[in-house]
């Protein structure tokens, strides 16, 4: 029961409580399927998924829009405390660039 133009954002990881992979939907975060391989973690999540968005589509309900789908504009608004601000405009400032480049540089590394 695959899903047809999957889009969705799984994960694979290992769960120390359960000693098995785990597989993750990041667009359905109440799912998960647990296996010994992490390959059968992916292919377990990915067939709970389409199962319930099967179900979500026959009841007519909502299903989320995959996030590698959505559009985004580039822009977010973050609040920091004030001395934060100041030094990050000091270090703008010093380094001769805009404090929109240093942000964006600090939060891609």
């Amino acid at each position: 029961m695959a899903l047809t133009n999957d889009r969705y954002t799984y994960r694979v990881t290992w769960s120390g409580d359960d000693n098995e992979y785990i597989g993750l939907c990041v667009e359905f975060p109440s799912l998960s399927w647990l296996a010994r391989t992490p390959e059968a973690a992916l292919k377990g999540i990915r067939k709970l998924v389409a199962g319930v968005v099967k179900d979500m589509s026959a009841s007519e309900e909502t299903i989320p829009e995959p996030i590698a789908s959505r559009s985004y504009s580039g822009k977010f608004m973050i609040r920091i405390p004030p001395d934060v601000h100041r030094k990050l405009a000091v270090q703008a400032a010093e380094s001769g660039v805009s404090l929109n480049r240093l942000a964006s540089s600090k939060l891609n590394q």
